[in-house]
């Protein structure tokens, strides 16, 4: 058994890992402010004697004894990052700092939750790791893309100087169970509008790219990360490199729900990136052969039947 820190511990990536985690026989101490987090979410989870939820922001010193902190608190959705920008930046880079500070303590292992967002509006298709990206520093993205991008750089400059174990890690669209119906993101978005028979809201012409991963298969990969060999510190990409359009997306899911829903075109935001697959040959090599199980068609009927219950 070993004790387990997750921050944003109750969001929706944070409360499937910590559910996987407890089902594997650890003790988890799920760290939160709530701020996209949900209650509902780790609900279930409360009367596990394993399992401490604490509210708490990461920009302010957290200290336990533990094994391994997951460290995934930020807002990942453009409506909930973009809505405070300062804050979403002192997340990422003051909650890195706090964390890696706990990890150099009591010697802890560190996985660092980053994003498929350092690399902006990808000029190298599919995106492989050692690729620096293409972000706008100024832009209204730019308060998460920057943000990950330096918690990144703290995570190589805490391991070189201090030796502190690190894990960095690249999540690609994920979606499933227990994202926030309104979060702004694309699946959520076109369920919950497709569910209510709304027109749907595409953005620009639908010809844009995305590669959407099932959570399942995010936490798989991020547990085997986590548990793979010290000397593999990444950065790794953890994505399904299945590539779809956002218009082959919204026809989907019209289709999966039976919807009545037309689609309603509007204009592109400033940087939304036109392109997005992750090259996942590095993680299928160090992750003991991990890749995603999961395709599009069945992970959506699991994320619409969700939606419907609540």
């Amino acid at each position: 058994m070993k004790r387990i820190l997750v921050t944003g511990g109750a969001g929706f990536i944070g409360s499937h890992l910590c559910e996987r985690l407890l089902n594997e026989g650890n003790e988890v101490i799920c760290l939160d402010n709530f701020f996209t987090g949900s209650k509902q979410n780790i609900r279930h989870l409360l009367g596990n004697p394993y399992f401490e939820l604490v509210r708490h922001d990461v920009t302010e010193s957290y200290y336990a004894e533990i094994d391994q902190i997951y460290n995934l608190a930020c807002p990942a959705s453009p409506v909930h990052y973009q809505y405070n920008p300062i804050k979403t930046i002192k997340t990422s880079v003051m909650g890195a700092i706090n964390m890696l500070g706990l990890a150099k303590r009591v010697k802890a292992t560190i996985l660092q939750a980053s994003t498929s967002e350092v690399y902006g509006d990808p000029q190298v298709h599919p995106q492989t790791e050692d690729y620096w990206g293409h972000v706008n520093p100024i832009g209204i993205r730019s308060c998460y893309d920057e943000g990950k991008r330096c918690a990144e750089t703290l995570c190589m400059d805490y391991h070189n100087q201090n030796k502190v174990a690190i894990k960095i890690i690249r999540i690609f669209n994920t979606y499933g169970p227990r994202m926030h119906p309104n979060d702004g993101r694309v699946v959520s978005n076109f369920i919950v509008q497709a569910l209510k028979n709304e027109p749907i809201t595409m953005y620009g012409d639908g010809s844009q790219t995305r590669s959407f991963q099932y959570v399942d298969d995010l936490v798989e990969g991020m547990m085997r990360m986590m548990n793979s060999r010290p000397d593999f510190i990444g950065p790794v990409n953890i994505g399904n490199p299945n590539e779809f359009t956002i218009l082959q997306l919204a026809q989907k899911v019209i289709e999966l729900t039976g919807s009545q829903s037309k689609i309603e075109f509007k204009p592109l935001p400033q940087d939304d990136p036109m392109q997005r697959r992750p090259n996942i040959a590095k993680a299928m090599e160090n992750l003991n052969g991990w890749q995603p199980t999961i395709q599009l068609e069945e992970g959506l009927m699991k994320t619409i039947e969700y939606f419907k219950g609540i």
